[in-house]
């Protein structure tokens, strides 16, 4: 029974934004892809694969028809720094460069279907 959801008022969703997948939950504080929302804007995703409320689940083919969730732009951001190191032996090739991947911080405030 551990792997069952108790509380039947918490609604589970999968949304997908920036070409990828995320399982979302009301209240729920996570980083995505960068969209060009400011900070305290809200945004609605509407592209809901899945969505859930502990007795019954929808699965969309693809999308769940009228279903969508609502969040808010928490902040604007960029990673940590990674280091790409390019290296060709014999030849004196060595290049060195830097990446920060820009994120946005959301807050997911509901999920409605």
């Amino acid at each position: 029974m551990p792997n069952q959801i108790q509380n039947p008022n918490i609604k589970l969703a999968v949304i997908k934004t920036g070409g990828k997948q995320y399982l979302v939950s009301p209240g729920q504080k996570l980083r995505i892809e960068k969209i060009p929302n400011q900070a305290g804007e809200s945004v609605i995703f509407d592209q809901v694969l899945l969505i859930s409320d502990g007795q019954e689940t929808k699965v969309g083919q693809p999308l769940v028809k009228g279903a969508q969730a609502k969040a808010k732009v928490l902040s604007q951001g960029k990673a940590k720094k990674i280091t790409i190191l390019k290296f060709k032996p014999k030849v004196r090739y060595r290049k060195k460069m830097g990446h920060r991947q820009p994120y946005t911080e959301i807050e997911i405030a509901s999920i409605e279907s």
